[in-house]
């Protein structure tokens, strides 16, 4: 799967993905997009989910008849150590979400 990392989402993480295609914001080139732009560049590039830790993102936008998933981590901090507790959960998340829909980790799909 193809994924795209947010910018507010530590780099690093994309190494605790295995067997995904997993890229950040910077090195797709899609530094200072804003969230409506992101989704629209990550989705013509090909992406099938944007991670993010932005917790309103999914307030803010509607994915219904989008080819790329929102999955964002709801946790207490932006550290990478705090991220890797939840990488078993994205994991699983990231086996069965499906274009459009919006999932958080912890917590469930919407």
């Amino acid at each position: 799967m193809r994924i795209l990392l947010d910018e507010c989402v530590n780099e690093r993480l994309r190494n605790y993905l295995p067997d995904h295609d997993v890229q950040s914001a910077r090195y797709a080139g899609f530094s200072g997009l804003k969230n409506g732009e992101l989704l629209d560049a990550a989705e013509s590039a090909g992406f099938q989910v944007l991670l993010t830790v932005d917790q309103g993102f999914g307030h803010q936008q509607n994915l219904a008849g989008r080819s790329i998933a929102l999955l964002i981590f709801r946790t207490k901090s932006i550290a990478l150590g705090e991220l890797l507790r939840h990488v078993p959960a994205c994991l699983a998340v990231l086996q069965t979400i499906e274009p459009g829909e919006i999932a958080e980790i912890p917590g469930g799909a919407k």
